[in-house]
């Protein structure tokens, strides 16, 4: 029923069209989705995104190639700089630098099978110390229970950061991944107030929500 009275906003009239957004970090960029969503609403924003396994990466390199505000970057985001090993998925979005849950097999029985890949994984703090971003920017996080890692390695990048947009889960999705309330505390405490959410994942089993993009703004 509610579907029936939601707005169509056009994109300039979206919120975050009005935020002042100058950069959007997209961290677990895989091969662009949330990009494009993006950069309909926020076209003039510089697009940097970060995607660590070769075949997505090629393809986001591909999607956007030749546009004059857009980078991408090889690698994942975590605490430490260094090589790891990713438990590639054979439903790409799911890979993920943690192991999965029987939870997460359970649910989603079309990610279930692994490899895997070394990826390289740098600090997002290193990562964009080049990159002469300009503020305010807006960080969003889709790392498959790494978001405390990253946060953690990216403290100066997130306290210019005016919007997060973060993935979280309710349920364990990953092994040793914070849930919300854990990512909620971390935002909250560096100054952020949870606004809702972007998009939100529900159980196939039951209904329970399971993921959300959840939303964090500053001031």
């Amino acid at each position: 029923m509610m579907a029936a009275f939601a707005p169509k906003y056009r994109p300039d009239e979206h919120w975050l069209a009005r935020s002042g957004i100058k950069t959007i970090l997209d961290v677990g960029a895989h091969t662009g989705e949330f990009a494009q969503r993006i950069r309909a609403v926020l076209p003039k924003a510089d697009l940097v995104c970060f995607e660590p396994l070769r075949e997505p990466f090629l393809a986001l390199s591909q999607r956007f190639g030749g546009q004059a505000n857009f980078r991408a970057v090889q690698c994942a985001l975590g605490e430490k700089t260094g090589q790891c090993e990713i438990h590639r998925n054979e439903y790409d979005a799911s890979s993920s630098l943690l192991p999965m849950t029987e939870l997460h097999k359970r649910s989603f029985t079309f990610a279930v099978e692994e490899k895997a890949e070394i990826v390289e994984v740098r600090r997002l703090s290193d990562a964009v110390r080049e990159l002469n971003l300009r503020d305010p920017l807006l960080l969003k996080l889709d790392v498959q229970g790494f978001e405390d890692k990253v946060i953690r390695g990216g403290e100066d990048v997130i306290g210019r950061a005016k919007i997060i947009i973060i993935e979280v889960s309710f349920l364990p999705l990953f092994e040793g991944g914070p849930l919300f309330d854990e990512v909620y505390k971390m935002l909250k405490a560096r100054g952020f107030s949870y606004s809702g959410n972007f998009d939100q994942l529900l159980s196939p089993e039951d209904g329970r929500p399971l993921q959300a993009d959840a939303i964090f703004c500053r001031g």
